[in-house]
């Protein structure tokens, strides 16, 4: 079974003459509406169509998925135009992606396919023991969901793969946001999954994305190093976030703020499965509410972390994205005791580490502070960049000494 008709029946579809064609050459995987001739013939595939494109001159570039309906028209998918796109294909490189998780965790709990950077345009799955989630955030992935679903369980051997179809790019898709069962039965209460010697419930379910963000694994150790004896603030903590390993690695006490009862239940829950409900609150509410609060009350932690999500998801929301970061820095700041830590977070790849770093330092300095920056944090090795490709470098976690 393959995914296309054989090579010489693909569509064709070529790049403008003006085209940064030799960036695809060195491996850029997007072709932006701009720089394709989209002419009737190409605006009338349909979203999600395999087809090979070409240079300006005609000579192939590779194969790649065709939405014609969306900013990046075309996502590369692979450079030799003579392979097919079968389940064989899936399942390669899927081993590949699995190998690298192998040789890094004992567990079978992390990402295990990071979008372009595996080799799967916008396909995001994530391992929870015998379970897999699957976002399917681009057209062709959803198109080819069955083929991608029977290499995965071929190569993993997992029993259950679960589909999540929320997000803001699968709506930029033009992709719907049903999620459901694809093999195997729904779990019918949150997983337990341990990480730098906490526990985590995560709801793959109900719960955000995939149930669990596995990303800020290495930052989430990080803060363990520095939490022995100390009071910690985590705020943004969905379930646990920060607070569980900082109790893991010693803290006196954690409080974790979140916006949402459910998510703060589910960290209660991963407290009491560790043991260390005793020593764990919670607070619920508006981030930058409870921040004035706890100022207002006079409210001092040796460690404070605030892990918001993606203030500033495009371009066009970066400049109010940053004055959020800012102002999130000037509130949390004055919290921290002399001699503490501060670690602020952005996960919006709109505001690269230059202009986040700036941001930040501006809100410490308005808050009267004076900072040494001692450790600047990424995402972890499974969720791996493509060089080529800034957005796959999102994540950013700054550690302040104040």
């Amino acid at each position: 079974m393959t995914l296309s008709l054989p090579t010489p029946d693909l569509p064709r579809v070529r790049l403008k003459p003006k085209a940064n064609a030799r960036g695809i050459r060195h491996g850029f995987p997007w072709v932006y509406a701009s720089d394709l001739v989209t002419d009737r013939r190409t605006r009338a595939l349909n979203a999600g169509t395999i087809a090979v494109l070409e240079d300006d001159k005609r000579s192939p570039l590779g194969l790649v998925a065709v939405n014609p309906d969306s900013k990046i028209i075309c996502r590369m998918l692979e450079r030799d135009i003579s392979v097919p796109l079968d389940r064989r294909w899936f399942g390669l490189r899927l081993a590949k992606a699995l190998q690298l998780r192998e040789r890094l965790f004992r567990d079978p709990f992390y990402r295990l396919v990071h979008a372009e950077a595996d080799g799967l345009p916008g396909v995001i799955i994530d391992r929870f023991g015998d379970i897999c989630v699957v976002q399917p955030n681009a057209a062709w992935a959803e198109m080819h969901l069955e083929m991608l679903t029977e290499a995965l369980i071929e190569t993993t051997g997992v029993g259950t793969v679960l589909k999540n179809a929320s997000g803001r790019t699968r709506t930029l898709e033009g992709l719907d946001d049903l999620s459901g069962v694809l093999r195997g039965s729904a779990p019918d209460a949150p997983i337990p999954v341990p990480m730098n010697g906490a526990i985590y419930m995560a709801d793959l379910t109900g719960g955000q994305k995939t149930g669990l963000f596995f990303d800020q694994r290495p930052n989430h150790a990080f803060a363990a190093r520095l939490a022995s004896g100390a009071r910690v603030l985590d705020v943004f903590s969905h379930v646990g976030g920060f607070a569980l390993a900082a109790l893991a690695g010693g803290a006196a006490r954690a409080l974790a703020v979140d916006g949402s009862a459910p998510a703060l239940l589910l960290a209660e829950q991963g407290a009491a499965a560790a043991g260390m409900s005793e020593r764990f609150a919670t607070r619920q509410g508006d981030a930058f509410d409870v921040l004035t609060a706890l100022g207002a009350e006079g409210a001092q932690f040796d460690i404070v972390i605030c892990d918001p999500p993606a203030f500033a998801p495009s371009k066009s929301a970066l400049e109010p994205g940053l004055r959020a970061y800012e102002r999130l820095a000037k509130l949390a700041a004055p919290l921290v005791a002399d001699g503490g830590y501060l670690c602020l977070c952005s996960c919006s790849h709109a505001a690269d580490l230059g202009r986040f770093h700036a941001a930040s330092a501006r809100g410490i300095g308005r808050a009267g502070r004076q900072a040494q920056l001692i450790h600047t944090g990424v995402a972890g090795p499974d969720h791996p960049q493509l060089p080529h490709l800034a957005e796959s470098g999102y994540l950013k976690s700054l550690f302040f000494r104040l």
